[in-house]
């Protein structure tokens, strides 16, 4: 018999904030969390916007019971951090270490497009400078894209299942799938679920902006502007956030808060390009479908979708296509947002923190505005919500995350009927 499974803690670091209240808050108020690139001249990528975590201070977490000391810090990536300061927020949320659940019947699916890209760059500039000999002895350890989801079950001692999904920008929304769907099956209880990211590297900026993924522009207002006819390429951010995804009847039993229900998980391939969506939106539509299907749940239910949204021309206009396709004439009811507009784009992090939104959104009943929007596309014609944060009930909202490679991964969120 399938379980129902419901989300009853979250934890972010993200551009706006760290720690979910500071973030919501900040989406509610519709501030950018883009800035100015610090970290590097910008001069040879020409990128000098950035959707960059600027209050995470690591020291602060030295004392923390279940993050990180001095030591462990240096022996982590920044990824990994973020990741393990996420899932404890999520369990401090829970309001339960979940010490009553079988240890192997809790797990944590984490997932990063590019894990330790940055340590990357300063071991491989050690190597080229100093020999092979200089290079670190956790450069390994530290790097591979798995280790947030293993330090994250090494601070809480969830010995279920554990892995790292890497599929480019929809990780994220991967893992909470998959999350999903352990619980759904039965071979889990509770599970820590998300995303991470963090990319300061001129490095990692070089390769984006070589392939003209990334937005050139120097005003922080216009840089990402998903849906507007004038965008120009994405920009590109960093964080993380980690859900508690419980099972219905163990979270009821113990009187938890409960955010929402997922209810469905559609997860599809292009089989088209290495990086452009597929032109027809057919396999990420179909994406869609799958997840109102196993949420049992018609277009006509969902009020909502938080949109891939990149900024980038293809992506925006294929996503459009997509929803149409899936939805018939009630894509132009649905009520569409891209996070993306504020905080820019968090790659593998960025499925798990616009579920961080939906989530919210479900609880309050508001349904932020895409910020920065001014110039309509006739290609994109839906209900982009650009006039403002709106008001209403959220019963069932959809998630989108399309990641290079042709990835599509959709979830289905509804308010719990109890």
């Amino acid at each position: 018999m399938s379980k129902r499974v419901v989300i009853t803690g979250m934890g972010a670091v993200t551009p706006l904030g760290t720690g979910v209240e500071k973030f919501w808050e900040g989406i509610k108020a519709n501030k950018l969390g883009i800035s100015y690139i610090d970290m590097f001249d910008t001069a040879n990528t020409g990128i000098k916007i950035a959707g960059i975590v600027r209050d995470f201070e690591e020291s602060a977490y030295y004392d923390v019971k279940g993050c990180f000391d001095k030591k462990e810090a240096k022996r982590m990536d920044l990824f990994t951090k973020y990741a393990v300061v996420a899932a404890h927020e999520a369990l401090e949320d829970a309001g339960t270490d979940f010490s009553d659940i079988d240890p192997y019947r809790a797990g944590v699916i984490v997932g990063s497009g590019i894990g330790g890209i940055d340590l990357t760059v300063n071991e491989h500039n050690k190597y080229l400078n100093k020999g092979t000999n200089r290079i670190s002895v956790f450069y390994v350890p530290m790097m591979i894209s798995n280790m947030a989801a293993g330090t994250i079950s090494m601070k809480t001692g969830f010995r279920g299942a554990n892995f790292d999904v890497t599929t480019a920008c929809a990780s994220g929304t991967h893992s909470i799938g998959e999350a999903f769907r352990k619980i759904k099956d039965g071979y889990l209880d509770v599970c820590l679920a998300g995303g991470t990211e963090s990319t300061h590297e001129e490095f990692t900026f070089g390769g984006f902006a070589n392939m003209k993924a990334l937005t050139k522009s120097d005003d922080l207002e216009r840089a990402s502007v998903p849906f507007d006819k004038e965008r120009s390429g994405f920009v590109l951010g960093e964080g993380s956030a980690v859900l508690v995804l419980e099972e219905y009847e163990h979270a009821k039993a113990r009187g938890a808060k409960i955010y929402a229900e997922i209810a469905g998980y559609g997860a599809t391939c292009d089989a088209y390009h290495m990086t452009s969506p597929m032109p027809t939106g057919e396999a990420a539509g179909m994406g869609m479908s799958l997840a109102m299907q196993e949420a049992g749940l018609k277009p006509s239910d969902i009020d909502y979708i938080n949109a891939h949204g990149t900024s980038t021309g293809l992506n925006d206009k294929y996503e459009t296509t997509a929803v149409k396709l899936a939805f018939g004439e009630e894509a132009y009811n649905v009520k569409i947002n891209s996070t993306k507009s504020m905080i820019g784009h968090l790659l593998g992090a960025a499925g798990a923190v616009e579920a961080v939104v939906v989530a919210k959104s479900i609880q309050e009943g508001l349904i932020h505005k895409t910020v920065g929007y001014k110039v309509p596309d006739e290609e994109c014609d839906l209900n982009y919500c650009t006039e403002g944060n709106i008001q209403q009930e959220v019963n069932a909202a959809l998630s989108n995350s399309l990641g290079f490679g042709g990835h599509n991964a959709t979830l289905c969120f509804k308010k719990v009927e109890v």
